[in-house]
């Protein structure tokens, strides 16, 4: 198994509480030099010196013992003899791809989201693909119901520290050490100092399409690198990308992604944006709540029940913010307000999605910043911010 996921979420945490909860291995972090270099040195060698389970965390800071793992697996078959971690998604790679398909299961760890930190009991997806909406009932209204949340975000870390410099400090810091150490483990593209820059860019540009010929403009680059280096932003968790939906599977591949930040708090620290300019400045406000939300939903998605991918929509002037879309073809639609009122406007587009497929249209929402659930009409309703995690 290989747990991935961005750093500071609590990876190694999550595999050593399994390993002293009644799953004993040996515990090896390629953090620490000693181990790090004898796997590089040796793979094959390196394996050899643990006869039962082992844990492995930081594995892409040796991604040639990945091809080691898999020579043990195909010799040995039984299941649960090891458990990676990893900050930068190694599977990437063609060739480890290739190499470790059908014989890895992947789990994905994200900063935490707001179900996980109030315990909520269900979760939207689920109620959505149900035909139903969450139930809100006496909410806070206006931003100051969002602003604090979406200002700290949900890295555990970030979250421990008070507004202001210390926690600007943190994200600061961790940005530096991801591109800095995670991304020299898998790539040489750090020789080039405009992936900070990027960075900045993407999150300036946060829930909007991403259109690499402009991007590649502003930073003096190539359209196809441009497009590598926000894979490889990806690849160490700190930038996200959400195709088009269609309802014909080949045409969602034309459209542009919409760009997003993988935490409100960090994308926060990107915009130099503290809890006063998210409530006050329009142009701050919209981006950083949509990317929240999409953000959330996306957490979310890990553990529903409803195997669901997550996209942006956009036909003509008609825009959807957010389309979920299962496995059987059901889809979910997800518009986001920053404002207490909802308007006609606000849902026609989802009103229209509703008429045009049919039963496969399980649910419409407009996430606002309203006190409570509103039927808009058949299948569509209100709700407020909070139906996130109720």
């Amino acid at each position: 198994m290989f747990v991935t996921g961005a750093r500071q979420v609590g990876k190694s945490t999550l595999t050593r509480e399994i390993v002293a909860g009644g799953h004993p291995a040996t515990v090896v972090s390629f953090d620490e030099e000693g181990p790090r270099e004898a796997a590089r040195l040796d793979p094959v060698g390196f394996l050899e010196g643990f006869p039962g389970p082992v844990v492995i965390d930081e594995v892409q800071r040796v991604p040639g013992l990945l091809l080691a793992i898999k020579d043990r697996v195909d010799r040995d078959t039984r299941p649960g003899r090891f458990l990676l971690t990893g900050s930068a998604n190694v599977f990437v790679s063609r060739r480890v791809r290739e190499a470790l398909t059908g014989r890895v299961e992947t789990i994905v760890l994200w900063p935490l989201a707001q179900a996980e930190i109030r315990g909520a009991e269900s979760n939207i997806i689920d109620l959505l693909f149900a035909g139903r909406a969450p139930d809100v009932q006496g909410a806070p209204v206006g931003r100051a119901a969002f602003v604090p949340i979406v200002a700290v975000g949900g890295y555990p870390e970030a979250m421990q520290r008070p507004a202001g410099r210390r926690r600007d400090r943190w994200f600061a810091n961790y940005v530096q050490d991801t591109l800095d150490t995670d991304l020299r483990d898998i790539s040489e593209a750090l020789k080039l100092r405009e992936l900070p820059r990027l960075l900045r860019l993407i999150a300036s540009q946060a829930a909007n399409e991403l259109v690499y010929r402009n991007l590649a403009r502003r930073l003096d680059l190539t359209h196809a690198t441009v497009k590598s280096y926000v894979e490889l932003l990806e690849i160490v968790f700190l930038a996200r990308r959400l195709p088009a939906w269609r309802p014909g599977i080949g045409a969602r591949e034309v459209r542009a992604p919409k760009g997003y930040i993988v935490d409100s708090g960090l994308l926060a620290h990107l915009l130099g944006a503290d809890e006063r300019r998210i409530g006050d400045d329009d142009q701050i406000t919209g981006k950083m709540l949509e990317n929240f939300v999409a953000m959330e939903l996306l957490r979310v998605s890990e553990w529903a029940d409803t195997d669901a991918r997550l996209y942006h929509y956009r036909q003509g002037r008609e825009e959807i913010d957010l389309i979920l879309e299962s496995r059987a073809g059901d889809i979910a639609a997800v518009e986001v307000k920053a404002s207490a009122t909802v308007r006609p406007r606000d849902y026609t587009a989802i009103a229209k999605l509703r008429g045009a497929r049919g039963e496969h249209f399980k649910a419409g929402i407009v996430l606002y910043a309203g006190q409570q659930t509103v039927p808009l009409g058949d299948r569509i309703w209100a709700v407020p911010i909070s139906g996130l995690w109720a």
